[in-house]
């Protein structure tokens, strides 16, 4: 079976293929839509062979629907028939847990995607569970995303917003009981080191939990 996965973030799309070896990025942002978003995949992928679709989707999803629209992208996501408009089974999955799910290795792991927001996801032995925490309140009237996102780090510069996300990382792995703890997302990198207990993910790893959410009902 032949799976494409579609990594759906607020800066980018990126997509990638069973056998292909390089993710095509396609831009984004709060012009597009999901039907856009279709649109532009199925373009930059026309030459690629695929069986099912698997989608990480940057909001709240529920039996395999987004349940809300999201914050930075254009509405349409809600009820958007995804596997209709790609002519192929497909899985939709927050876009944190589908990274958690390729970065799980074994108990209790929290996972958390420093991106554009602040993606949050838990496995327990193997049980994955997608968990809004980004919006929650932290500090000052301000969320959680507030500080950990981009908006945080372009408002408050690297510094502060360093010591922020080492503050996050110790309040939400004591308050999870979480063993491990796995940063992700395209701004882990600008981490000078890493809080305690806590290991650097990969964005690839996005792509293998794509892969992996079909694996289990093969």
């Amino acid at each position: 079976m032949k799976i494409l996965v579609v990594d759906v973030g607020g800066t980018n799309v990126k997509v990638l293929a069973t056998g292909q070896k390089t993710p095509i990025k396609i831009p984004s942002g709060p012009a597009m839509s999901a039907k856009m978003m279709v649109a532009k995949v199925k373009a930059a992928t026309s030459g690629w062979k695929y069986d099912v679709v698997s989608i990480g989707y940057p909001g709240p999803v529920v039996r395999g629907k987004p349940v809300t629209e999201p914050h930075n992208l254009a509405p349409g996501w809600v009820g958007f028939d995804f596997s209709r408009a790609f002519g192929r089974p497909a899985k939709v999955i927050n876009d944190a847990a589908m990274q958690a799910l390729g970065s799980y290795k074994k108990g209790h792991m929290l996972f958390l995607g420093l991106g554009t927001g602040l993606g949050a996801a838990m496995i327990v032995d193997g049980v994955i569970e997608p968990m809004e925490l980004a919006h929650l309140p932290y500090k000052k009237g301000r969320t959680y995303e507030d500080y950990a996102g981009v908006r945080g780090l372009e408002k408050r510069g690297k510094k502060k917003w360093r010591k922020s996300v080492e503050d996050i990382v110790d309040r939400l792995a004591t308050a999870l009981g979480a063993d491990d703890v796995v940063l992700g997302g395209g701004n882990a990198k600008k981490l000078e080191t890493l809080p305690k207990g806590a290991r650097l993910g990969d964005n690839a790893n996005a792509f293998k939990g794509g892969f992996r959410l079909w694996e289990k009902t093969r």
